[in-house]
Order: C-alpha cells, then structure tokens, then sequence
C-alpha cells in the first residue's frame, strides 16, 4: 500500500470517535470513508458538523475501509473488532485493547488470521514528553506517576485502572523494560461499581520500582510522571507538555558550592533545573498519523498487541487485588 490513499473509517462517533473523524479527515494520504454509530441523534449530529457519511451496518463501514479507528467503551471492543477483522481492515483500537485478556487473545488471534494491523490507543506514547523520555531514561530505579481526573460517567464501565491507570502503566513497561516480580494495589469506589480511586506499586525484575496513582474524583487534571535513574532526575506533565531534568553533575556542583559557603542551604533558585523545550503537537493526530503510515508501509505499529495485552494483563491484575481486598 506504500504511497497509496488508505481509505479510513471510525466505529462510534462519540466524545473521543469525533475527534478520530475530525483528524482522518485532515490527514493527507487519507481518504475519510465514513462512521459506523448506533445513536441515531449523535449521528445526525457529526454527519451534519463534518459533510461525512454514516454507514448502516458495521459491515458497511467495513468493506468501504483499510483502516477503522474503533472508538466504542471498552467492554464493546472485542464485540466490533472481530467482525472489522473478519473483513480484513487494520484496526486501531483505543486503550485499552480489550476489557479481558480473553477478549484481547481473540482479536490478536483474529488479527493474525487475516493479516491486519492492530495498533492500540496508548496515546501518551505519542506525546512529545514520551518521545523525550524513551531518549533520555536510562535504568530508571524509580518512577512515580499521577494521574487525575474529575468524575464523569463517560468510561465508567470499567474503573479507574482500566480507564486511566493503564496511560501510566504502558509508559512504565515502555520505559523499564523489565519483567514484573510484584504488584501491591489499594483503591476505593466511590461513585461506580469498580474503584475510582487506585494506588499500585510494581517491582520489576531489574530493581526499578513504579508508584502509578489514579483518580476520577479530583477537581483538577493532573497527568504527571517523575524518573529517578543514576544521573539525572526528570520531571515531566503530558497534559501541558513541559518538563525539567536534574542531571547529577549539576547537582554535584550544587553540593561544592554549598559546601564552600558560597550558596546558602535552601536556596532553590541555586539548584541547576534545566528546563526541556519540547517541540509541542496534538497526541492524537501524531498517533492516527503513524497508524495510517504503518498501514501504508505494512510495519508494526509503535504500540502494537503485545505491549498493549501486556499493559491490560498488569491492569487487571491491579483490579483484581483491589477488589479481593475490599470484599475482605
């Protein structure tokens, strides 16, 4: 397909589904087929904002399309995948994959049956603060993650690790590399049947500890991550895009000279931050960007299915033990 027009698709046109149909749409190399959408008023809705056609069946919208960016809740992932698969498109397929590692084996299983790509939405892996830090961590020893949000019903037909938690826990296994030895997990339910609220702790095999916090009950946004590796500590918001580092060198002269009396202890302004331009750009259109390009070069998507089933698998396991723990 390499330097061909990729006829492309979304299944559920909803609060993010708009956005893939706006984004297709600009893309070049793309040819915008349409949307599948089973609410009648929404779908009236973006066909009226965009100028695009609505298919009547998923079918439909299958055999007009290369690729289908499936924007559905997550407990109606499988259930659109395999019949988009059956009909031979590449799939993108928001986070996480599946709601099960069962739902998850069947549509890799079916993805390699038909030979389609299937990318998973992780999209922070495509935000710039990714980019800088899959260059510059080295052996990270520790990592803490914090990411917040205000309660909306929107994704609350899983909770809280499945619906946010699993951003951090890709960018964790990304940056670590390393098998996990040990997850520990705390977390409440507040306004949903499933937790809001989760904390998890993951020891990997190499000595790296994560600390991943997660809440749908803030009052403010929050989506940071902080690294502490040999030489440099980094600090980084993907929400705002804009970080700094401390490289231990700087820190070792910050030690001399507070040593020698020429700076006084608690001078924060003396401590050498080094801020990181980042060159700024829209996550999601870097991310269906490159699944069009990996379905026009027929390569391996950046977050393909094995890192994808793996974020899902720690997730539910995350889940599970926050569970057994408040039924106890």
């Amino acid at each position: 397909m390499a330097n061909s027009i990729i006829r492309c698709g979304v299944a559920g046109v909803g609060s993010l589904g708009q956005h893939h149909v706006r984004i297709y749409r600009s893309l070049p190399g793309v040819e915008f087929a349409g949307f599948y959408e089973t609410s009648d008023q929404r779908a009236a809705e973006i066909a009226a904002r965009f100028g695009c056609h609505r298919f009547p069946t998923l079918e439909a919208l299958a055999d007009a399309c290369d690729a289908v960016s499936v924007v559905v809740p997550t407990d109606r992932h499988a259930a659109i995948a395999l019949p988009l698969l059956a009909r031979g498109c590449h799939l993108l397929i928001e986070k996480p994959i599946t709601a099960t590692l069962q739902e998850a084996e069947q549509v890799l299983e079916a993805a390699r049956k038909s030979g389609s790509l299937v990318q998973v939405g992780h999209i922070e892996h495509f935000n710039p603060v990714m980019s800088f830090l899959e260059k510059e961590v080295n052996r990270p020893r520790f990592i803490t993650t914090e990411r917040l949000a205000p309660f909306t019903p929107r994704g609350t037909e899983v909770g809280v690790v499945l619906d946010l938690m699993i951003h951090d826990i890709g960018i964790v296994l990304e940056l670590v590399r390393s098998p996990i030895e040990k997850i520990d997990s705390v977390g409440i339910c507040v306004l949903s049947k499933s937790e809001d609220i989760a904390n998890a702790r993951i020891q990997f095999a190499n000595g790296c500890v994560a600390n991943l916090s997660a809440s749908r009950m803030s009052l403010k946004k929050v989506r940071e991550i902080r690294v502490f590796q040999s030489d440099a500590y980094l600090s980084f918001d993907f929400m705002n895009q804009s970080g700094h580092l401390v490289k231990r060198t700087g820190m070792l002269e910050y030690a001399a000279k507070l040593m020698a009396g020429q700076i006084q202890a608690g001078d924060l302004s003396a401590v050498p931050v080094e801020p990181v331009p980042l060159q700024k750009g829209e996550p999601l259109a870097l991310e269906l960007a490159h699944f069009v390009d990996s379905v026009a070069r027929a390569k391996e998507p950046k977050v393909g299915g094995a890192l994808a089933k793996t974020a899902l698998e720690t997730a539910i396991t995350i889940a599970d033990q926050i569970r057994s723990a408040n039924r106890s």
